[in-house]
């Protein structure tokens, strides 16, 4: 049987998809990989998102999107896809030696931030160490916290937690910034922030939230403690695109080219939240983009069915 609508992934875009499909009965079929839910499986505190006002936890909020895509009937698969062929309509996608077919295909398989590798940092994930300055910078209001990272993304977050932080230490492993000139020079002449240079974090410290940081300079190879209450990482994201090269368009960076709706480089495939959006990789915007892929393959899927006669 041809699916109308495969939905790859189960984060905020991928549940919102969901919703919006099932309810123009669609009956899609949701394959949400063994990481369901996305990052925000792995936030604590979610204070942005619209309609809580006190706030909610990030596990919590997609639960509630999870069971509301089943209430409309979503159909909901804990498997990875493992591989694909978008070469014609019906589309395939592999769950090992499982074969699915689809008239259209949303992608929603989001992004993974790039850690240290740290188990210290591991266990102290979302209870200090984060990978979102914009999602958890607020509950470090009057503290001391240390951003990770030398580029442009590690000089807007630590530009942006200056709003909150009392101090703001950006430790970088080289000796200058990777950051464009006019960041690096608004991260260099801010009163708040300062560089530690040519260092690396060997720990973070702290039993059940964070206390400090062991790090060690790679030029003397010495090992000092950083007394702050928050670690920020701001080395990059991986997108989790690699079962699609050669099939889509990708950019330079692995993300997956759309363009002015969410269509990609194959008419019926869309995609939708961080696996395309490198710039604000947020659950609001995921989720909006989620509502959109979904509008766009229910009308693609008139108007193929319209030509098709």
């Amino acid at each position: 049987m041809t699916e109308k609508v495969v939905i790859v992934g189960s984060g905020p875009a991928g549940l919102t998809a969901a919703i919006y499909t099932s309810r123009a009965d669609l009956s899609p079929l949701m394959i949400e990989g063994m990481e369901r839910g996305g990052q925000l499986m792995l936030t604590t505190d979610v204070e942005n998102y619209p309609g809580f006002p006190d706030g909610i936890l990030g596990p919590e909020l997609m639960e509630g999107f999870r069971k509301q895509a089943e209430r409309f009937n979503t159909r909901i698969m804990s498997y990875n896809v493992t591989k694909v062929d978008f070469s014609q309509r019906p589309f395939k996608l592999w769950v090992e030696d499982d074969l699915y077919e689809a008239d259209t295909v949303i992608i929603s398989t989001g992004a993974s931030a790039r850690w240290l590798g740290l188990e210290s940092e591991t266990r102290l994930r979302g209870h200090g160490v984060s990978a979102c300055a914009t999602c958890d910078g607020f509950f470090f209001r009057g503290k001391e916290i240390a951003v990770v990272g030398g580029g442009d993304s590690a000089a807007e977050e630590a530009l942006f937690l200056t709003k909150f932080a009392s101090k703001v230490y950006v430790i970088h492993r080289r000796d200058e910034l990777r950051a464009s000139k006019i960041m690096a020079n608004r991260v260099l002449e801010h009163e708040k922030i300062e560089v530690i240079w040519d260092t690396v974090v060997e720990e973070v410290l702290g039993d059940d939230v964070v206390t400090g940081l062991r790090i060690r300079n790679r030029v003397t190879e010495e090992v000092s403690e950083l007394a702050v209450e928050g670690l920020f990482l701001a080395i990059g994201h991986t997108p989790n695109t690699k079962i699609f090269e050669g099939q889509l368009d990708l950019d330079d960076q692995g993300y997956i080219i759309i363009g002015e709706n969410t269509m990609t480089s194959v008419p019926g495939v869309f995609a939708a939240g961080d696996v395309t959006d490198h710039v604000y990789r947020q659950a609001i915007t995921a989720a909006g983009m989620g509502c959109q892929a979904a509008i766009d393959a229910e009308r693609w899927l008139d108007a193929i069915e319209e030509q098709e006669g």
